[in-house]
């Protein structure tokens, strides 16, 4: 990054120790003892080098990097200071087996009941993560009421590799597959369980997801067939609730929460939906549904609280039209809530790679109920 190197030039291990000073709030630890210190180079009173975080989409990435610039700039003979920010998303200290090798961290949305905007969560979700620079997918686990295909715009089959394999359909960059693309839209989904886990083995073992840094997968609401398949099929990364302020939506979070808990699957938090109207003429804001109880779920239920995400009649239309307001309106408070949002899960996925300890292997594969020919 420069040249010769001064005599006079700051000592390096006088840079490292001053960033050492430098803590990464969501891990608790410094930046030079994760890692996260490449190619430090320095020439006369010009340092310069590269802060790799775990995510792109960390929270506090502004507000790392100028820490760092200051505190280095600070050190006597430093003049000029040079900090770019990088990411490597790192692998869930969990088993992914063979079908899903290249995927790094798998996250399960999912709510205790329906109509509380998981799926609207988990679209937003993906696209919020994929801005940042991260490779995404989307798995639409909700085997009978699938809604991925009108949410992302998306029509016709998935084409099939020579092998057999699924190739993923692209929406806005997200790697998708979910049952509507297989079904008529006018007739019912009328499946037992087996049918349902089977279906959802083949989504996993017969996809072509290649390399992922995160795959969202969009649960049907309740604690069923598809919650229970899929954790004996693969070991979840953790899992967002989505709820609403009501109370009752609160009581079927919990549910869901500790149904989670059941199948050893970490949570990584509670985010409220329609948590309140910003009027986008005067910037009032209105809690219709109340507000607050997501908030005090989590903190009852001892999990974080990811965020709140405002009502806005855009998300409704950018679900009917195929254009998740994360990508239509990106400068809306609601998109900036998703992203907020997206953030916060990241870095909990982050403090769980970090610290997390290693699952037990997922249970075997067995043969799904559909013919891809």
């Amino acid at each position: 990054m420069f040249g010769k190197k001064n005599a006079n030039a700051v000592e390096q291990s006088v840079v490292l120790d001053v960033l050492r000073t430098v803590q990464d709030p969501d891990l608790h630890r410094d930046i030079v003892s994760l890692g996260f210190v490449k190619d430090l180079e320095i020439a006369g009173s010009k340092v310069a080098f590269k802060v790799e975080l775990t995510t792109p989409a960390c929270p506090v990435k502004d507000q790392l990097k100028a820490e760092c610039e200051t505190k280095v700039r600070d050190l006597p003979g430093v003049e000029d200071v040079q900090v770019e920010m990088t990411a490597q998303v790192r692998r869930a200290n969990v088993s992914m087996g063979p079908m899903l090798q290249e995927v790094k961290n798998i996250i399960a949305v999912a709510s205790g009941k329906g109509g509380v905007g998981k799926s609207t969560s988990a679209i937003n979700l993906a696209m919020a993560l994929k801005r940042t620079g991260a490779d995404v997918g989307l798995l639409d686990a909700d085997v009978y009421g699938p809604s991925m295909a009108m949410m992302f715009g998306l029509d016709g089959k998935p084409s099939i590799t020579p092998e057999k394999k699924i190739i993923p359909m692209d929406g806005h960059g997200i790697k998708v597959v979910s049952m509507g693309f297989l079904s008529d839209p006018e007739k019912p989904v009328i499946w037992r369980g087996p049918m349902v886990h089977g279906l959802l083995q083949q989504f996993l073992k017969d996809v072509e997801w290649g390399a992922l840094d995160y795959l969202v997968i969009d649960l049907p609401p309740g604690t069923g067939d598809a919650q229970l398949s899929l954790s004996q099929a693969i070991s979840i990364s953790g899992a967002v609730i989505v709820t609403t302020p009501q109370d009752i939506s609160l009581l079927d979070a919990r549910k869901g929460l500790l149904m989670f808990r059941q199948m050893k699957v970490p949570v990584l938090g509670i985010v409220e939906n329609m948590s309140y109207f910003l009027c986008p003429h005067c910037s009032e804001r209105t809690e219709i549904f109340r507000h607050g109880g997501g908030k005090k779920a989590s903190e009852a239920l001892g999990v974080p609280f990811l965020g709140e995400i405002p009502i806005d009649p855009a998300v409704v239309i950018g679900g009917d039209t195929g254009t998740p307001i994360v990508a239509e309106h990106p400068e809306s408070p609601a998109a900036k809530a998703y992203v907020d949002f997206a953030g916060q899960v990241a870095a909990q996925l982050s403090t769980l790679v970090e610290g997390g300890a290693e699952k037990p292997p997922h249970a075997p594969i067995m043969p799904g109920p559909l013919d891809w020919k």
